[in-house]
């Protein structure tokens, strides 16, 4: 394992394949593997099977599993940045480390809760002449973002998800559908909240998508992530980072409280119906 094999287009299949062939050569079971990262057996076949990307926790514990001297914590942030423009990479390597995201959500669900279908009615969308394998990648790159979620330290997410985001039929009423559904079970869980802010609130705090990212380590600074026309840019103005926390708590105080919000999701779900 001295050396990276070359990059498949799924870089969760390419981590999972990986696991798998270093089970294989010790002569272990997925269990002994669960014993020794502390995780559960069911996370491990997950991420064997190319369903789940793994935490940099796991990663370090197959590297002490297999003795393979950081190949698999390498490997992880390979994969982890496979598929995604150059640009992205700083914002994705803050968003595994925070431990709180604020997101406003303007007319496009945050790429964190995308399903695959509207992820890629959104990719074929913005990039008409791509590929079908090519697409196929830039997708499992978007899911392999959810591994942040799933960590045993995940961060707390807190969506404040304008009115639009559900009207836009993006792929289809079963695209939508399901979509939301997602969002709505997402919401019902302890690390997420999702605030709709309806139409009738009138004039938004804020016109556009942004990101608010803090961290547990009293060294780094909260940041504030914003995107247009296809490039992000993480800032760490002190200034620019104190507006946008005042106006997310305005997006707040106008939008639904979680519990209607759900209403509001679930309103939304039914329309899409048949």
């Amino acid at each position: 394992m001295s050396e990276l094999r070359p990059e498949p287009a799924n870089g969760l299949e390419w981590f999972g394949r990986e696991v798998e062939e270093a089970l294989r050569h010790k002569g272990a079971l997925q269990r002994d593997l669960a014993e020794a990262t502390g995780y559960k057996e069911p996370y491990v076949s997950k991420v064997k099977n190319g369903q789940a990307l793994a935490s940099p926790q796991f990663a370090d514990g197959c590297d002490r599993f297999f003795n393979t001297s950081g190949y698999f914590a390498r490997l992880l942030i390979r994969v982890s940045q496979h598929g995604h423009p150059e640009w992205f990479i700083p914002y994705l390597e803050l968003e595994e480390k925070a431990a709180e995201l604020r997101d406003f959500s303007a007319y496009l669900v945050i790429g964190l809760m995308q399903t695959p279908s509207y992820a890629e009615a959104l990719f074929r969308a913005a990039h008409p002449r791509d590929s079908t394998d090519t697409v196929k990648q830039k997708v499992a790159a978007r899911l392999a973002r959810r591994s942040t979620l799933e960590r045993p330290d995940a961060p707390l997410l807190w969506i404040v998800l304008d009115e639009s985001c559900l009207r836009r039929e993006v792929g289809g009423r079963a695209v939508m559908r399901e979509q939301l559904e997602h969002l709505h079970a997402a919401a019902q869980t302890p690390d997420v909240t999702i605030q709709v802010l309806p139409f009738s609130s009138g004039a938004p705090a804020a016109a556009e998508a942004f990101t608010l990212l803090s961290f547990d380590d009293k060294d780094s600074a909260p940041v504030l992530y914003s995107e247009a026309q296809g490039i992000g840019r993480v800032i760490d103005s002190a200034s620019v980072v104190g507006t946008g926390t005042h106006r997310f708590a305005r997006l707040c105080a106008d939008a639904l409280s979680p519990e209607k919000s759900l209403g509001a999701l679930r309103a939304a779900m039914k329309e899409y119906d048949g």
